[in-house]
């Protein structure tokens, strides 16, 4: 009996065995060796290494979205939510096409189950036994992929609401960087219009003064015109009355202004007199540039300052007064530098000092502005100067130098010999002579380089100021001050 229960047993597992391998397909002669994990998980040996959860993923990049949220711009803002929803209608496709393989599984499972049914009931024994244990294992794998399916149906909603979300968001941005792009177009236009109205204004503008400027240069060719109708009529008699008119008006004008400067002298002496009685000595010279100030003494039996200490100094705004070097004798001699500001002379007499000073500022020659603007139109200015001292000792020779201002440089020549010549630089110095003397009106100190410098006398008092000026507008021009040794830079 027991013989023929195997028999049948045989021929009937064969026969199950061929129902279940046409239907399934198994890699090995037996059922995979699964194991339970946590949380009633069923583990193959074969897979070791798991792909990270969608869930996980989703979250990982919401909160990767939401952190860079606030730091990003409108347009990247829009470009990562196109790239979120993207990689959501990615996942989404990936969603369904797992809920599909999960589906063919769960047939599988099923179509599994029936052939373990149907065979257990033909088999008997130990087969039976290892049948019983195969169905509850894939009963263990249903449930788990019954797990697993609902938790693809939570990520897939999940998901579906990033996507709506990512969706809204990147209409939002779109509507807010279409926005301030309106904006700006309109900030542009504004722009463009107020650049346009400020073109037509500054047309009209040229227009209307090249308009003025060909009138006024057809006035001075009418001007021109008449006057050469006049010279060639033989008639100079009227140019040269309107001549000796303007010298003889130009004259007046010199005379009534020196009247009036010594007026204002004398009032001046006159009020310091009344106020104080003691002062012992006063300045003799004109308030203008050109002239030559001496200390002289203001009552009879005034002690002799020959041999006194004597210092000079300008007086700048706010009352500062500001030290002169080497302007220590009884005579001083103004340069433009002096312009504007008032002059003082401390003398130091048996321990008593007494202050004398100029009654205003220094005021500029007449027509020496003008004077020196028609220079500067040149390249190169020269003079005729007399080499007087050359480093501080006195110079044998008498004979004419020529003193050369240009543009860039200074030269001092005699004949074709030059005997210095240096661009402007900041170890030059060049200002009015300070040693005292009755030519120091018409003469300059200039400190070529460090080593080598010259006092020079001009032939006027206007050609040394004029050419004190030339010279440091010149180097004004080469970011170089020119300055006297010991003089501080000022605004003038």
């Amino acid at each position: 009996m027991t013989r023929v229960i195997h028999d049948a047993g045989e021929g009937v597992h064969k026969e199950a065995l061929d129902l279940v391998s046409s239907d399934v397909n198994f890699p090995k002669g037996h059922f995979p060796d699964y194991r339970i994990g946590p949380n009633n998980q069923i583990i193959d040996p074969e897979e070791t290494q798991e792909a990270v959860p969608l869930k996980e993923i989703v979250a990982k990049e919401t909160a990767q979205l939401l952190e860079q949220r606030r730091r990003l711009s409108v347009r990247d803002l829009k470009e990562k939510f196109e790239k979120g929803l993207s990689g959501a209608s990615k996942l989404s496709e990936e969603a369904k096409r797992r809920e599909a393989a999960s589906l063919d599984r769960q047939v599988l499972l099923k179509k599994l189950r029936d052939v373990l049914d149907t065979l257990k009931g033909r088999v008997a024994g130990r087969n039976r036994d290892d049948a019983d244990e195969a169905i509850s294992l894939v009963e263990a794998l249903a449930v788990q992929l019954t797990q697993r399916e609902g938790e693809l149906i939570y990520e897939k909603a999940e998901v579906k609401k990033l996507a709506s979300f990512l969706k809204q968001a990147t209409e939002d941005a779109r509507k807010v960087a279409e926005e301030e792009r309106a904006l700006a177009l309109a900030e542009i236009e504004k722009a463009r219009a107020a650049v346009e109205k400020v073109e037509k204004a500054l047309q009209v503008h040229d227009s209307a003064s090249s308009s003025r400027e060909k009138e006024e240069i057809e006035e001075l060719r009418k001007e021109v015109r008449e006057a050469r109708r006049i010279k060639m009529l033989h008639q100079p008699s009227k140019v040269m009355d309107m001549e000796f008119e303007l010298q003889a008006l130009r004259t007046l004008i010199t005379e009534k202004t020196q009247l009036c400067n010594q007026l204002k002298k004398e009032l001046a002496m006159i009020k310091r007199l009344e106020e104080d009685s003691s002062d012992l000595f006063e300045l003799e010279g004109s308030d203008t540039l050109g002239s030559q100030f001496h200390i002289i003494p203001r009552v009879d039996g005034a002690p002799s300052i020959t041999n006194c200490p004597i210092q000079w100094y300008r007086v700048i705004s706010g009352g500062i007064r500001e030290l002169i070097s080497g302007a220590t004798k009884s005579t001083y001699a103004p340069e433009p530098f002096d312009v504007g500001r008032l002059l003082q002379a401390e003398i130091v007499l048996n321990a008593d000092k007494f202050m004398v000073q100029t009654n205003g500022p220094i005021n500029e020659a007449a027509g020496l502005e003008r004077y020196v603007d028609s220079l500067m139109k040149r390249t190169d200015v020269e003079f005729n100067v007399v080499v007087t001292q050359m480093n501080g000792k006195d110079y044998s020779s008498n004979s004419v130098h020529v003193f050369h201002i240009g543009k860039l440089r200074m030269k001092l020549r005699k004949g074709w010999s030059t005997k210095a010549r240096e661009t402007y630089s900041s170890t030059m110095k060049l200002c009015g002579s300070r040693g005292g003397g009755n030519a120091a009106a018409r003469a300059v100190f200039w400190q070529a380089r460090k080593g080598l410098s010259y006092t020079l006398g001009f032939e006027t008092d206007r050609d040394r100021n004029a050419a004190i000026m030339l010279a440091r507008k010149f180097a004004s021009n080469c970011n170089v001050t020119l300055t006297g040794p010991g003089d501080q830079v000022h605004g003038t």
